[in-house]
C-alpha cells in the first residue's frame, strides 16, 4: 500500500476511535443497561409531577446504576425547572440520590426572559442546553429511548 494511502487510513482510524471515546464519555452512566430521556413540554403541574413519577419508577424498577435518566424541559414545560416550582424537593432527591439529570432549554429561557423582563431563576439541578429538542435528538441518536408521559 502506498505511504500516503496508509497515512489516510491511519488518520481515519484515529478519527473514528476519538469519536467513539467522545460518545462514551458523554454518557453519565456508561454501564447502565437502559437509557431514557423524558420530555416535559407541558405547563400542566399534573404532567410535571407525572414525569418525575416516571423517573422515580424507572429508578425503583431497574435500580439507580442500571438506568440512566435525563429529563429535558422546554417550552411551557420549563416551569418544572424553575426554582420556585413545588416539585423542587423531588427534583433534588432524584438528582442527588439517583443521578437523574435535568436539562433546561436555553431558547425557552430566552423567551421567558423577554416575557418576564428578567431571567427566570432555575433549579440548581438544571443544566442549560442550547435547545431542548436538539438535546432529545442527540440523546436518542446515542441510544436513549424517548418517553413523553
Amino acid at each position: 500500500m502506498p505511504k500516503y494511502l496508509m497515512s489516510i487510513c491511519c488518520g481515519l482510524a484515529l478519527l473514528l476511535l476519538s469519536g467513539v471515546t467522545t460518545a462514551a464519555e458523554s454518557l453519565a452512566k456508561p454501564f447502565a443497561q437502559h437509557r431514557v430521556v423524558l420530555q416535559i413540554s407541558d405547563p400542566d403541574p399534573f404532567k410535571q409531577t407525572l414525569v418525575l413519577n416516571v423517573a422515580g419508577n424507572l429508578i425503583k424498577h431497574y435500580g439507580p446504576d442500571a438506568v440512566d435518566v435525563e429529563i429535558v424541559a422546554f417550552g411551557p414545560g420549563l416551569r418544572l425547572l424553575l426554582k420556585d416550582n413545588s416539585n423542587q424537593g423531588r427534583i433534588e432527591q432524584l438528582a442527588n440520590d439517583s443521578g437523574v439529570r435535568f436539562s433546561a432549554c436555553e431558547n425557552t429561557i430566552d423567551h421567558f426572559t423577554k416575557m418576564l423582563d428578567g431571567e427566570p431563576e432555575l433549579s440548581s439541578h438544571a443544566t442549560r442546553v442550547g435547545a431542548g429538542v436538539v438535546r432529545i435528538i442527540d440523546l436518542t441518536s446515542q441510544g436513549y429511548t424517548l418517553i413523553k408521559p
